[in-house]
């Protein structure tokens, strides 16, 4: 069986298993307001743009998702090289994300990412750019548009996995010791979406599919 961690012909950066914890839908995005949007729907879309687009990074072995959301995993399943790990008793993004990455590499060989799931614009060309860059370091994290949260974090073959998700957690990443990546400010991956104004900001740069037809079923 061919490992997971490789590269391809030509290709001088090894390929990345990427953990996305997913809350379930229900409880998600609880300051996500869109008049005449199911929050519940909204939230799942966007996961699932996030997902799509995480699979299809050049750069990107496999997508582990973290979740307990099983109406997610039954419309995921037309996205390929998905491997859903349950939360369980988790608790929290770090502890869901520290699952996700025991469950596909308890010994830490291959380089991993923990990717958070409300990018609903993200771009596999923006996640291949930051997984490239990371590749360089043994720890590395991208911060959101805002400058304070964190949207990516890395860590290399023979690191330790650790992160500090939550409000205000590039600085705590920094702390960890990763170094911050210079990812341009129009960059995809930076637009994680909490709010109304954040999801405009997002379509701004172009919703994935799902979230896209969602918006527009409500709204034409």
């Amino acid at each position: 069986m061919t490992p997971l961690f490789r590269r391809r012909r030509g290709q001088n950066t090894p390929r990345w298993v990427v953990v996305v914890p997913v809350k379930p839908s229900a409880r998600a995005k609880s300051r996500l307001d869109v008049p005449g949007v199911g929050r519940a729907d909204l939230a799942r879309a966007i996961a699932l743009d996030t997902l799509a687009a995480a699979t299809a990074c050049d750069l990107v072995a496999q997508v582990v998702v973290v979740t307990d959301d099983a109406a997610l995993a039954r419309e995921a399943a037309l996205i390929p090289a998905l491997r859903f790990v349950p939360e369980g008793e988790a608790g929290g993004l770090d502890a869901a994300v520290a699952a996700g990455v025991a469950a596909v590499d308890p010994t830490g060989r291959m380089p991993r990412a923990a990717l958070l799931g409300d990018l609903p614009a993200l771009r596999p060309g923006d996640l291949a750019d930051a997984l490239r860059a990371a590749a360089s370091v043994d720890r590395a994290v991208v911060a959101d548009a805002e400058g304070t949260g964190s949207t990516l974090v890395t860590a290399g073959p023979g690191v330790a996995w650790r992160s500090s998700f939550g409000d205000r957690s590039f600085a705590r990443h920094l702390a960890l010791g990763c170094v911050g990546l210079e990812i341009p400010d129009a960059s995809t991956l930076r637009r994680d979406v909490d709010t109304a104004d954040q999801l405009d900001a997002a379509g701004a740069l172009g919703l994935g599919p799902r979230t896209g037809a969602l918006l527009t079923a409500h709204h034409g």
